[in-house]
């Protein structure tokens, strides 16, 4: 039992790391920004060189214990602290670091700098520093306010290099640090609906619709847990009528067993009796006497 219990919580952590890991390869680089002189101010109001990160999926991510570095030759230079709750990264959701070489200041102040005038490449390891979950190289030629971002946010391509582009706030390209990279200020169904439905009957069909089908599956349910609780109850019955059945057919048995042995007894000492007193009258009348308590009539 304890060995059946020992694997199955074995197989149950396996999956849980599983799914933990797979997570964090969700994570990536979405956003960043070399020279900041007119930007996003920390925490403390100084502007500086920041890095954006992304969590693609729709479960939250904590990633502490990740590594961030600017040198893939030391890919533990920088682990992300535990213990900081900001460090769980909602569905969806970003986070930035401060790429000023002051981690004194805290969880999201790294101990690199970026350099102004030259690539800046950065790397993303998973907990063990060996798993790189994302990388970036950011031009030398990004303009100094100018920010190296995903189109998307965290859409990838076959050359991930086309999946990034510059970005200086002019004809729609946005800086967003901590937020999406696509402002969606629109939904594509909702109008194609509105165009195609302008009276709304379309929609009051759906919703009574779907509140119809609510209603019967609710209904069925109901009707199945009825008819599940009526042959329990009938089952039950039917054990408890059992067992007083075959009490009666054991006392019966019993009575017929206490006969035959009683009849039996009789014709046993009927038959004991010599010969010689079968023909008195006294004799007689012990044999009609005993004939008559082994069949119970007297």
């Amino acid at each position: 039992m304890n060995k059946r219990f020992l694997t199955l919580l074995l197989l149950c952590s396996f999956c849980v790391a599983g799914l933990f890991a797979q997570g964090r390869k969700g994570v990536c680089i979405n956003e960043v920004m070399v020279q900041n002189d007119s930007n996003y101010v920390d925490d403390y109001g100084m502007r500086h060189a920041w890095v954006e990160l992304f969590n693609s999926t729709f479960g939250s991510v904590n990633i502490s214990s990740m590594f961030l570095t600017d040198d893939k030759a030391n890919p533990r230079k920088y682990p992300i602290p535990r213990m900081d709750v900001n460090t769980k990264i909602p569905p969806r959701q970003h986070v930035v670091f401060w790429c000023d070489n002051e981690p004194d200041k805290g969880t999201f102040h790294v101990n690199f700098s970026l350099k102004p005038g030259q690539d800046n490449t950065i790397y993303l390891f998973d907990s063990d520093g060996t798993t790189l979950i994302d990388e970036v190289t950011v031009p030398a030629t990004l303009p100094a306010g100018a920010s190296f971002a995903r189109k998307v946010d965290g859409q990838k391509a076959e050359n991930d290099a086309e999946a990034w582009e510059v970005r200086d706030g002019k004809n729609g390209k946005y800086i967003t640090p901590s937020s999406n990279n696509v402002i969606i200020d629109k939904n594509e169904k909702i109008e194609n609906f509105e165009k195609h439905d302008k009276t709304g009957v379309g929609m009051t069909v759906m919703a009574m619709t779907i509140v119809f089908l609510s209603l019967l599956i609710l209904s069925l349910c109901f009707i199945g847990l009825g008819l599940f609780h009526a042959q329990s109850a009938r089952r039950k019955k039917q054990a408890a009528t059992g067992t007083v059945d075959d009490s009666k057919r054991a006392s019966q048995h019993a009575r017929q067993r206490g006969f035959r042995a009683h009849h039996q007894q009789g014709e046993t000492r009927i038959f004991s009796m010599e010969l010689k007193d079968l023909f008195s009258p006294r004799a007689s009348s012990q044999i009609i006497q005993i004939h008559f308590k082994s069949l119970n009539l007297l």
